[in-house]
């Protein structure tokens, strides 16, 4: 199968999505119902035994550093670039930044590594990399904002593992990874079948919300709006892989691990953006046409990517 050909069930999956929800057949709560469903359980479940059957070893290396190289640097420019290019206040930086460069590593990101590279192994690590680092970095700076004393609410960082499914899973299959321990069938056997699940729900899921998000064809753009959203989309979609492609040659990358830090890098902006957007009250607008835009987008954009690097 040639790599454009992998992007073709992506393509189809998320096109039923759109359709499904456009004609009303599963419901006006059906890409939060499906994109819960994977979240709290088909896509721990995929993480957990990627991570699980992962020896230690891989883990980290140079394919990560080429990865978290492009992630600083994008993730920085972003959060500088929005407070010179577009008088962005201090709350809104983290989110900028975070729109810029911080990828949908689970619920776009396990199709499309199953279908082009062939497993989720790098991908885990990537998620650890932005759920264990980056975030935690983007939740210190909003509470900051939020608090009027300026103060970090240490308690709930320090709970995130805890609240958050997928890293909770993550850090459970680096723990299992390192005691070399194995579930036994009894236990493996619903997983595996529950992560079977995740990439095609995750697909629908993502079609459907991609209908149910779309900005009206009525609604005139905001000029500067507008701008913003072509920058950061710049950044996540251009600037973030080529980076990762010139730091991964510099590391004397092996072509497959080459292509899998850029199409990596190359995912569209996650969903958690508008999420913590949403929470802390800043920077929603740009989150939410950073997320719908870059998703449409990305999937053009990878297959490009993967076909000139394959």
């Amino acid at each position: 199968m040639s790599l454009v050909s992998a992007f073709v069930p992506i393509w189809i999956l998320t096109a039923v999505g759109y359709a499904a929800c456009r004609w009303g057949l599963l419901g006006e709560a059906a890409a939060s119902v499906l994109g819960r469903f994977v979240f709290h359980l088909a896509m721990p479940a995929a993480l957990f035994l990627a991570l699980s059957r992962m020896p230690l070893s891989g883990f980290a290396g140079r394919s990560l550093l080429a990865f978290a190289v492009s992630t600083v640097a994008v993730v920085g420019f972003g959060w500088a670039g929005a407070s010179r290019l577009f008088g962005r206040g201090p709350g809104d930086r983290p989110i900028w930044g975070m729109a810029a460069g911080y990828v949908n590593s689970a619920n776009l990101g396990i199709p499309i590594a199953t279908q082009v590279l062939g497993d989720v192994s790098f991908l885990a690590v990537v998620v650890l990399l932005q759920v264990l680092v980056v975030a935690p970095v983007i939740l210190v700076a909003l509470d900051r904002h939020s608090d009027p004393a300026g103060r970090i609410r240490v308690p709930r960082i320090a709970s995130l593992p805890v609240r958050n499914p997928v890293i909770l899973a993550s850090l459970l299959g680096v723990a299992c990874s390192a005691a070399g321990l194995r579930l036994p069938s009894a236990a493996a056997a619903p997983l595996t079948l529950l992560a079977g699940a995740a990439v095609p729900a995750a697909l629908v899921a993502l079609g459907a919300s991609l209908h149910r998000t779309a900005p009206s064809r009525a609604e005139p753009a905001e000029p500067a709006g507008a701008a913003e959203l072509t920058a950061v989309s710049a950044l996540k979609l251009v600037a973030q892989p080529v980076i990762a492609y010139a730091a991964g040659l510099a590391l004397h990358l092996s072509a497959p691990q080459l292509l899998a830090v850029v199409v990596c890098a190359g995912l569209p902006t996650a969903q958690n953006t508008f999420i913590f957007a949403q929470e802390y009250g800043v920077g929603e607008a740009v989150a939410n046409r950073a997320v719908v835009v870059t998703t449409t987008l990305s999937l053009a954009t990878l297959a490009v990517a993967a076909t000139l690097l394959g």
